[in-house]
């Protein structure tokens, strides 16, 4: 692959820094550049109104979700200026936090399943920012296999009456609108039996709880449905078919999550560059050189793989299921990263929140937060038996319950 820019590509560089330049909020640039995984927060701002306006402006000037068509909101650009935006967007981008399931996950789903009339309703303002959209896949009962879940919808005239609990659902609190799995026939198989609608987060008998972090944030939610009402309209897909639809949703999930997710790389070199050890500068020590390097090879690696995936889409293919290499990698590494700074750091890696201790509450909002990480878009587990079964073509695991109808699986003891 060659990474140079070609002539147009390059115009298109230009003329994109060019307007991030003068457009951009300066004021919180170095905020920005500082905030990690597990703690963004802006001094005097809240961060959630800056990034709505922040995206506002792109959007209103055609730099909004650039993928997209320009009908939806978009600018109809190739993926390719897609990643030359983001590169040159830097620390701004990560401003794009509350957007990214609506722009990575439901706006795919709508535009592939939607009718017309609500692609052009709903896909512009999520564009824009006006609008934030929430992923309601996750159950207590479920645990990673998003088809066993028991939220059920019943038909009843032009409606669907919805009664269960989803649970993890990232910006349920602040979201407007959401995509929603479940199960309309418990007497098929698992992933015969489900369907997809969306609907609004306001709806009447839709109850959201806030789920207390160990780092203090709050950016899971557990959902109740009692008697939620959806129209037939919102249906997204077939009766039944459900599983289908999602597995649109899970690949761009995959794709938005791999590629997006911060390792600590950087930040831990930096502080691994000014940080003095008894035997002195932490970077000549031979054993904190050795990691580094290794995680500098995962790194690069981590950034090639998300070319790949670039130059696929570039071809016009769907996301598929090598995206998930950068989830599970990603995932596990920012944790073992987090975890040798504040080895590094001994005692001074317990203080957060003071300005004396920024390197130490950075890596400890990053360890606290990385669990969620390695959870979100499906498990480690998850992820390599994806990897297995569909990017190298190994024999699939043994499911005793992939034919059984879903009403006739045990839930309670051994069969």
């Amino acid at each position: 692959m060659n990474f140079d820019d070609t002539p147009q590509e390059a115009e298109f560089r230009a003329k994109a820094k060019a307007w991030i330049s003068a457009n951009a909020p300066r004021q919180y640039e170095e905020e920005l550049k500082q905030s990690s995984l597990g703690r963004a927060a802006l001094k005097g701002a809240n961060f959630l109104d800056v990034a709505k306006a922040w995206q506002k402006k792109k959007a209103d000037a055609g730099w909004a979700c650039l993928h997209w068509p320009k009908d939806y909101g978009g600018r109809g650009a190739s993926p390719i200026e897609r990643v030359i935006w983001q590169q040159e967007e830097g620390a701004f981008g990560k401003l794009s936090f509350a957007f990214i399931i609506g722009h990575g996950m439901c706006g795919p789903t709508m535009m592939a399943y939607a009718s017309e009339e609500h692609k052009r309703r709903y896909l512009p303002p999520l564009a824009a920012g006006e609008e934030i959209w929430c992923q309601l896949f996750s159950e207590p009962a479920g645990g990673s296999d998003v088809a066993g879940l028991r939220t059920r919808a019943e038909k009843r005239g032009d409606d669907w009456v919805i009664n269960g609990q989803k649970i993890w659902t990232s910006g349920a609190h602040y979201s407007d609108y959401g995509i929603l799995l479940t199960r309309t026939d418990p007497a098929v198989p698992k992933h015969k039996g489900l369907t997809m609608f969306f609907l609004s987060m306001k709806s009447p008998g839709i109850e959201i709880r806030p789920i207390k972090q160990a780092n203090g944030n709050s950016d899971f939610n557990e959902v109740y449905f009692t008697d939620v009402k959806i129209p037939d309209s919102q249906r997204l897909g077939a009766v039944n078919d459900g599983w289908n639809v999602s597995l649109t949703t899970l690949m761009n999930e995959r794709m938005s999550i791999g590629a997006g997710i911060a390792t600590g790389f950087p930040e831990l070199f930096e502080f691994c560059s000014n940080l003095m050890l008894e035997e002195g500068p932490a970077i000549e020590d031979r054993g904190v050189r050795a990691r580094l390097a290794y995680w500098a090879v995962r790194a690069s690696g981590l950034k090639y793989t998300n070319m790949r995936a670039i130059s696929a889409l570039s071809r016009g293919e769907r996301p598929g299921p090598e995206n998930s290499i950068g989830k599970l990698v990603a995932g596990s590494m920012i944790q073992d990263i987090s975890a040798y700074a504040l080895d590094l750091q001994g005692a001074a890696g317990v203080l957060s929140g003071s300005e004396n201790a920024e390197a130490a509450g950075k890596f400890q909002a990053m360890l606290l937060r990385a669990p969620g990480t390695r959870i979100e878009g499906g498990t480690d587990e998850i992820m390599r038996n994806i990897i297995a079964e569909r990017v190298l073509g190994l024999p699939g695991d043994i499911r005793v319950d992939k034919d059984i109808p879903f009403n006739q699986i045990p839930t309670k003891g051994r069969s």
